[in-house]
Protein backbone atom coordinates (compact mmCIF):
# COMPACT_ATOMS: atom_id res chain seq x y z
CA UNK A 1 0.00 0.00 0.00
CA UNK A 2 2.88 2.51 0.79
CA UNK A 3 4.68 1.68 -2.17
CA UNK A 4 1.39 2.63 -4.41
CA UNK A 5 0.64 5.88 -2.65
CA UNK A 6 4.16 6.64 -3.50
CA UNK A 7 3.90 5.84 -6.79
CA UNK A 8 0.35 7.80 -6.52
CA UNK A 9 2.22 10.89 -5.56
CA UNK A 10 5.23 11.01 -8.22
CA UNK A 11 2.49 10.27 -10.94
CA UNK A 12 0.78 13.60 -9.74
CA UNK A 13 3.99 15.84 -11.01
CA UNK A 14 5.32 13.13 -13.55
CA UNK A 15 2.65 13.02 -15.59
CA UNK A 16 2.23 16.79 -16.36
CA UNK A 17 5.57 17.01 -16.87
CA UNK A 18 5.74 14.37 -19.64
CA UNK A 19 2.33 15.85 -21.17
CA UNK A 20 4.25 19.40 -21.12
CA UNK A 21 7.24 17.35 -22.75
CA UNK A 22 5.14 16.23 -25.39
CA UNK A 23 3.54 19.04 -26.04
CA UNK A 24 6.52 20.98 -26.37
CA UNK A 25 8.37 18.80 -28.50
CA UNK A 26 5.54 18.51 -30.59
CA UNK A 27 5.61 22.52 -31.06
CA UNK A 28 9.37 22.63 -31.50
CA UNK A 29 8.81 19.85 -34.74
CA UNK A 30 6.29 21.37 -36.03
CA UNK A 31 7.93 24.91 -36.07
CA UNK A 32 10.83 23.37 -37.54
CA UNK A 33 9.32 22.00 -40.47
CA UNK A 34 7.44 25.27 -41.06
CA UNK A 35 4.05 24.13 -39.99
CA UNK A 36 3.18 26.65 -37.51
CA UNK A 37 2.67 29.92 -39.59
CA UNK A 38 4.12 32.70 -37.94
CA UNK A 39 4.18 31.15 -34.43
CA UNK A 40 7.76 30.52 -33.32
CA UNK A 41 8.77 27.73 -31.88
CA UNK A 42 9.51 27.08 -28.09
CA UNK A 43 13.59 27.57 -28.32
CA UNK A 44 13.24 30.76 -30.79
CA UNK A 45 10.67 32.25 -27.96
CA UNK A 46 13.26 31.32 -25.33
CA UNK A 47 15.85 33.34 -27.49
CA UNK A 48 13.55 36.46 -28.37
CA UNK A 49 12.20 36.78 -24.84
CA UNK A 50 15.09 36.12 -22.61
CA UNK A 51 15.53 39.99 -21.51
CA UNK A 52 12.14 39.53 -20.63
CA UNK A 53 12.62 36.89 -18.32
CA UNK A 54 15.70 37.97 -16.75
CA UNK A 55 14.82 41.40 -15.90
CA UNK A 56 11.07 41.11 -15.28
CA UNK A 57 11.13 44.80 -13.54
CA UNK A 58 13.00 47.10 -15.89
CA UNK A 59 10.95 50.50 -16.14
CA UNK A 60 11.76 52.27 -19.13
CA UNK A 61 9.01 55.00 -18.54
CA UNK A 62 5.85 55.43 -19.96
CA UNK A 63 4.23 52.18 -20.92
CA UNK A 64 7.68 50.18 -21.28
CA UNK A 65 7.58 48.11 -18.18
CA UNK A 66 8.74 44.63 -18.01
CA UNK A 67 5.84 42.12 -17.30
CA UNK A 68 6.70 42.14 -13.46
CA UNK A 69 5.10 45.44 -13.45
CA UNK A 70 2.45 44.45 -16.21
CA UNK A 71 1.13 41.87 -14.17
CA UNK A 72 1.40 43.79 -10.74
CA UNK A 73 -0.98 46.62 -12.59
CA UNK A 74 -3.05 44.04 -13.57
CA UNK A 75 -3.27 42.51 -10.36
CA UNK A 76 -4.14 45.59 -8.43
CA UNK A 77 -6.94 46.20 -10.91
CA UNK A 78 -8.14 42.58 -10.26
CA UNK A 79 -7.97 42.74 -6.47
CA UNK A 80 -9.70 46.44 -6.43
CA UNK A 81 -12.86 44.77 -8.31
CA UNK A 82 -12.45 41.25 -6.98
CA UNK A 83 -12.89 42.64 -3.56
CA UNK A 84 -15.39 44.83 -4.09
CA UNK A 85 -17.42 41.96 -5.84
CA UNK A 86 -16.93 39.65 -3.00
CA UNK A 87 -18.68 42.30 -0.46
CA UNK A 88 -21.60 43.12 -2.85
CA UNK A 89 -21.88 39.83 -3.75
CA UNK A 90 -22.32 37.99 -0.18
CA UNK A 91 -24.12 40.45 1.25
CA UNK A 92 -26.91 40.32 -1.69
CA UNK A 93 -26.41 36.50 -2.08
CA UNK A 94 -27.44 36.51 1.76
CA UNK A 95 -30.07 38.51 1.59
CA UNK A 96 -31.75 36.74 -1.67
CA UNK A 97 -31.43 33.73 -0.09
CA UNK A 98 -32.51 34.62 3.60
CA UNK A 99 -35.49 36.41 2.37
CA UNK A 100 -37.87 35.86 -0.56
CA UNK A 101 -38.88 39.59 -1.14
CA UNK A 102 -35.12 40.22 -2.47
CA UNK A 103 -35.66 37.11 -4.10
CA UNK A 104 -38.38 37.68 -5.89
CA UNK A 105 -37.01 41.56 -6.84
CA UNK A 106 -33.68 40.37 -7.45
CA UNK A 107 -33.31 37.43 -8.98
CA UNK A 108 -34.95 37.98 -12.59
CA UNK A 109 -32.33 40.80 -12.79
CA UNK A 110 -29.57 39.08 -12.37
CA UNK A 111 -30.66 35.57 -14.36
CA UNK A 112 -30.09 38.29 -17.30
CA UNK A 113 -27.80 40.88 -16.38
CA UNK A 114 -25.02 37.70 -16.15
CA UNK A 115 -25.16 36.98 -19.21
CA UNK A 116 -23.98 40.32 -20.86
CA UNK A 117 -20.69 39.68 -21.67
CA UNK A 118 -18.01 41.63 -19.36
CA UNK A 119 -16.92 43.71 -22.50
CA UNK A 120 -19.82 44.84 -23.15
CA UNK A 121 -20.16 46.73 -20.07
CA UNK A 122 -16.68 48.55 -21.08
CA UNK A 123 -17.92 51.51 -23.03
CA UNK A 124 -21.01 51.86 -20.37
CA UNK A 125 -18.15 52.12 -17.96
CA UNK A 126 -16.02 54.44 -19.53
CA UNK A 127 -19.15 56.90 -20.45
CA UNK A 128 -20.16 56.82 -16.80
CA UNK A 129 -17.26 57.04 -15.25
CA UNK A 130 -14.88 59.32 -17.68
CA UNK A 131 -11.78 57.15 -17.35
CA UNK A 132 -10.21 54.18 -18.22
CA UNK A 133 -8.99 53.05 -14.96
CA UNK A 134 -12.45 53.19 -13.37
CA UNK A 135 -13.85 51.10 -16.17
CA UNK A 136 -11.79 48.55 -15.79
CA UNK A 137 -12.17 47.81 -12.69
CA UNK A 138 -15.81 47.64 -13.06
CA UNK A 139 -15.98 45.54 -15.36
CA UNK A 140 -13.62 43.07 -13.05
CA UNK A 141 -16.39 43.78 -10.64
CA UNK A 142 -19.58 43.20 -13.34
CA UNK A 143 -17.98 40.10 -14.12
CA UNK A 144 -17.16 38.70 -10.82
CA UNK A 145 -20.34 39.32 -8.56
CA UNK A 146 -22.85 37.07 -10.49
CA UNK A 147 -21.18 33.34 -9.21
CA UNK A 148 -20.25 35.46 -5.98
CA UNK A 149 -24.58 36.00 -5.59
CA UNK A 150 -25.75 33.13 -6.83
CA UNK A 151 -23.82 30.51 -5.09
CA UNK A 152 -24.08 32.26 -1.47
CA UNK A 153 -27.41 32.55 -2.40
CA UNK A 154 -27.71 28.56 -3.09
CA UNK A 155 -25.60 28.04 0.23
CA UNK A 156 -28.00 30.44 2.49
CA UNK A 157 -31.08 28.70 0.97
CA UNK A 158 -29.63 25.19 1.43
CA UNK A 159 -29.15 25.48 5.28
CA UNK A 160 -30.33 22.34 6.42
CA UNK A 161 -33.55 23.08 8.20
CA UNK A 162 -32.31 21.04 11.53
CA UNK A 163 -30.24 23.83 12.18
CA UNK A 164 -33.11 26.02 11.79
CA UNK A 165 -34.88 24.46 14.05
CA UNK A 166 -32.07 24.39 17.09
CA UNK A 167 -31.54 27.97 16.59
CA UNK A 168 -35.25 28.61 17.14
CA UNK A 169 -35.13 25.84 20.08
CA UNK A 170 -32.06 27.96 21.70
CA UNK A 171 -33.69 30.83 21.18
CA UNK A 172 -30.22 32.88 19.66
CA UNK A 173 -30.03 35.78 18.55
CA UNK A 174 -30.33 36.72 15.11
CA UNK A 175 -26.22 37.62 15.00
CA UNK A 176 -25.25 34.52 16.78
CA UNK A 177 -27.45 32.52 13.87
CA UNK A 178 -25.60 34.53 11.33
CA UNK A 179 -22.03 33.95 12.35
CA UNK A 180 -22.13 30.50 14.16
CA UNK A 181 -24.86 28.35 12.02
CA UNK A 182 -25.52 30.47 8.66
CA UNK A 183 -22.57 31.38 7.56
CA UNK A 184 -20.58 28.01 8.45
CA UNK A 185 -23.54 25.93 6.81
CA UNK A 186 -22.85 27.98 3.45
CA UNK A 187 -19.38 29.07 3.55
CA UNK A 188 -18.50 25.61 1.09
CA UNK A 189 -21.07 27.79 -1.20
CA UNK A 190 -19.34 31.10 -1.16
CA UNK A 191 -16.02 29.88 -1.15
CA UNK A 192 -17.02 27.75 -4.84
CA UNK A 193 -18.37 31.66 -5.93
CA UNK A 194 -15.17 32.96 -4.97
CA UNK A 195 -13.30 30.37 -6.73
CA UNK A 196 -15.25 30.76 -9.46
CA UNK A 197 -15.45 34.54 -9.66
CA UNK A 198 -11.69 35.22 -9.61
CA UNK A 199 -10.97 33.00 -12.95
CA UNK A 200 -13.49 35.32 -14.29
CA UNK A 201 -11.85 38.42 -13.19
CA UNK A 202 -8.41 37.58 -14.13
CA UNK A 203 -10.12 36.70 -18.15
CA UNK A 204 -12.07 40.09 -17.88
CA UNK A 205 -8.94 42.30 -17.30
CA UNK A 206 -6.65 40.84 -20.12
CA UNK A 207 -9.53 41.29 -22.47
CA UNK A 208 -10.32 45.26 -20.75
CA UNK A 209 -6.55 46.07 -20.63
CA UNK A 210 -6.49 45.55 -24.62
CA UNK A 211 -8.98 48.20 -25.22
CA UNK A 212 -8.35 50.72 -22.12
CA UNK A 213 -4.65 50.78 -22.74
CA UNK A 214 -1.65 52.10 -20.09
CA UNK A 215 0.49 49.68 -18.35
CA UNK A 216 -1.24 45.61 -17.52
CA UNK A 217 -0.53 42.31 -19.25
CA UNK A 218 -3.55 42.75 -21.64
CA UNK A 219 -2.14 45.70 -23.11
CA UNK A 220 1.11 44.41 -23.25
CA UNK A 221 -0.45 41.64 -25.62
CA UNK A 222 -1.96 43.64 -27.97
CA UNK A 223 0.88 46.43 -27.92
CA UNK A 224 3.07 43.58 -28.63
CA UNK A 225 1.03 42.12 -31.05
CA UNK A 226 0.64 45.78 -32.96
CA UNK A 227 4.06 45.43 -33.46
CA UNK A 228 4.87 41.56 -34.46
CA UNK A 229 6.47 40.46 -31.24
CA UNK A 230 4.49 36.73 -31.56
CA UNK A 231 7.28 35.45 -29.22
CA UNK A 232 6.49 38.64 -26.32
CA UNK A 233 2.81 37.39 -26.62
CA UNK A 234 3.12 33.41 -26.12
CA UNK A 235 5.56 34.45 -22.82
CA UNK A 236 3.04 36.64 -21.59
CA UNK A 237 0.03 34.32 -22.38
CA UNK A 238 2.66 31.62 -20.33
CA UNK A 239 2.12 34.68 -17.58
CA UNK A 240 -1.04 35.11 -17.35
CA UNK A 241 -1.73 31.61 -17.18
CA UNK A 242 0.54 30.84 -14.32
CA UNK A 243 -1.06 33.51 -12.28
CA UNK A 244 -4.40 32.38 -12.86
CA UNK A 245 -4.14 29.17 -11.70
CA UNK A 246 -2.33 30.82 -8.84
CA UNK A 247 -5.19 32.81 -8.04
CA UNK A 248 -7.01 29.62 -8.11
CA UNK A 249 -5.35 27.64 -5.90
CA UNK A 250 -5.06 30.58 -3.77
CA UNK A 251 -8.72 30.89 -3.24
CA UNK A 252 -9.40 27.11 -3.25
CA UNK A 253 -6.55 26.85 -0.19
CA UNK A 254 -7.95 29.28 1.66
CA UNK A 255 -11.56 28.15 1.52
CA UNK A 256 -10.05 24.89 2.22
CA UNK A 257 -8.77 26.19 5.44
CA UNK A 258 -11.07 28.31 6.60
CA UNK A 259 -14.38 25.84 5.89
CA UNK A 260 -12.21 22.61 7.67
CA UNK A 261 -11.85 24.93 10.71
CA UNK A 262 -15.59 25.82 11.28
Amino acid sequence: MALKEQLERVGVVLYPVLALLVLVGGWQLLSAMGKTGQIPGPLQVIQDTLPLITDPFFDNGANDKGLGWQLLESLKRVAIGYILAAVVGVSLGILIGSLKPFRLAFDPIIQVLRTVPPLAWLPIALAALNQAEPGAIFVIFVTAVWPIIINTAVGVRETPQDYKNVASVLKLSKTTYFFNILLPAAASYIFTGLRIAVGLAWLAIVAAEMLTGGVGIGFFIWDSYNSSRMSDIILAVLYVGLVGFALDRMVYYLGKLLVASE
